[in-house]
């Protein structure tokens, strides 16, 4: 019995939306629904990928570790929101919150370098056509990979402990659905210019400039495809890099949003709804616009399924 009370005493308490019951019985329909979509559209990704010869290509490799990246980062997160939303005890131990917040860290990370690499590849594809094997080989394509989730990794090792080491006076309560950074940082019940500094810092090596290579790739591709004549090409170019900037602005747009503001500035449901949206809505979208907008993937599953 004493280690039952002593173990409560260290878990911690999603408040989410508690004193609204019927709307998280509404979320948590919501989160079900995104988390099937995200299941079966990122592993048809990642099979389709493998499966077909013809989508063995840079492009697809990086697209595959994207899918893998949103089936980790969903997979550490929306188990337990469910069943905290279904269930009446709305808690997760110290220790699934430390491993939870640690891999929204790292996979959150890995995902920001992952998107710049894949517009490198895409500025490679489009601006330099003739050389595109020899400068996105194998070897280079795996190393940027490594790259990226080695940068992901690094990023956890620094934030999290300084997050969890912040002095908390008993306080228990998220006020959020998972454990993530600012919550987190709100518990504390002193004021940190340390972490501030460090998380700042971090969200310009991994927001702030990654967007900004993005940017300037599709602003050197942007002057490339102006000069394409062969209507074809051009709509096939836009295809493939609409689908990469329509996810760019999906996960950036709310990630930046929500680090790299000052804490104080938000309200709190407007925190838990961005936080439901780039946990639940991104991933699920990110096959949907790949697959859609994407005749080469259509075309592979359509060669896999004999139709």
């Amino acid at each position: 019995m004493g280690t039952s009370n002593g173990s409560s005493r260290t878990d911690f308490i999603f408040l989410g939306f508690s004193d609204r019951p019927q709307l998280e019985h509404i979320i948590s329909v919501i989160v079900c629904i995104f988390y099937i979509i995200t299941l079966v559209g990122n592993t048809t990704i990642i099979l389709v990928s493998y499966l077909d010869t013809q989508l063995h290509t840079p492009m697809y490799f990086f697209l595959s570790n994207l899918s893998f990246v949103d089936l980790c980062y969903t997979t550490s997160i929306i188990p337990q929101m469910l069943v905290n939303l279904w269930g009446p005890k709305k808690s997760i131990t110290y220790g699934g919150c430390v491993l939870q917040f640690f891999f929204a860290l790292d996979l959150g990370a890995t995902e920001c370098l992952l998107l710049a690499v894949m517009a490198y590849d895409r500025y490679a594809a489009v601006c330099q056509p003739l050389h595109y094997t020899v400068i996105m080989h194998p070897e280079l394509c795996q190393k940027m990979v490594l790259i990226a989730w080695l940068g992901g990794l690094g990023s956890a090792l620094i934030l999290c402990p300084l997050t969890l080491k912040l002095p908390r006076c008993g306080h228990r309560e998220v006020d959020n659905f998972i454990c993530e950074m600012p919550a987190l940082i709100r518990m504390a019940c002193v004021y940190s210019k340390v972490i501030e500094a460090v998380v700042f810092a971090l969200g310009v090596v991994f927001l702030l400039v990654p967007l900004s290579l993005i940017l300037i790739s599709y602003g050197v591709i942007t002057q490339a495809v102006m000069r394409i004549k062969s209507a074809a090409r051009w709509r096939k170019i836009l295809h493939t890099c609409g689908s990469h900037l329509t996810v760019v602005s999906l996960f950036y747009g709310t990630i930046i949003y929500m680090y790299m503001k000052p804490h104080t500035s938000a309200s709190q449901d407007e925190g838990k709804f961005l936080t439901l949206f780039y946990t639940i809505v991104t991933p699920s979208l990110n096959p949907l616009i790949y697959t859609l907008r994407n005749k080469d993937v259509k075309t592979a599953i359509k060669r896999i399924l004999c139709i």
